[in-house]
């Protein structure tokens, strides 16, 4: 796992390597609203990373995410596929579920990669649904293997969505 820098110190049982202070999947930086051009290569680049830990030998399709909190802590997560293909598991899901096993429910920003080259890489209907069950205005960095990148939000993906706020709407019963 890549450092940020300003990493802040915690004490895991887990060992550090390479000066990166982690906890299971967890990598925690300094505090800044913003991402700044390093802090999204360095995403971006953990997205990649995870992408060789994919199970994929059905579509041999692979896919990272790397999802940040507000607090920025990083989730990793790779595509898992299944011989029943409905099955399957998302890379971005596996990201956000993960950091929710860990009581997070609000999001920075999300980096994708793949092994596309001649585009950037998107996230399924699916994903960009399960996204914005955490917001509408947080960042996706669609990337390729270059570290090449385009940034939308999850409004941009999905506009005009359905969430949570939606349930508590006035509704009429018949």
């Amino acid at each position: 796992m890549s450092s940020f820098s300003q990493n802040q110190v915690y004490k895991t049982p887990r060992a550090t390597m390479d000066g990166v202070n982690s906890r299971r999947d967890i990598t925690v930086v300094s505090r800044s609203r913003d991402l700044s051009q390093e802090m999204v290569k360095k995403l971006i680049h953990q997205s990649q990373e995870v992408k060789t830990q994919s199970y994929c030998p059905y579509s041999k399709f692979r896919v990272g995410a790397a999802v940040m909190t507000l607090d920025n802590c990083v989730f990793t997560g790779c595509n898992v596929e299944n011989a029943c293909y409905t099955l399957g598991l998302c890379a971005e899901r596996n990201a956000i579920s993960k950091a929710v096993s860990e009581g997070y429910r609000s999001f920075k920003a999300i980096a994708i990669a793949s092994d596309l080259c001649d585009q950037f890489i998107s996230p399924c209907g699916g994903c960009r649904q399960f996204m914005r069950e955490f917001g509408s205005n947080w960042d996706v960095y669609l990337s390729k293997p270059d570290g090449s990148y385009q940034k939308r939000t999850v409004d941009e993906l999905l506009p005009l969505s359905f969430g949570p706020e939606d349930l508590s709407m006035n509704k009429v019963f018949s």
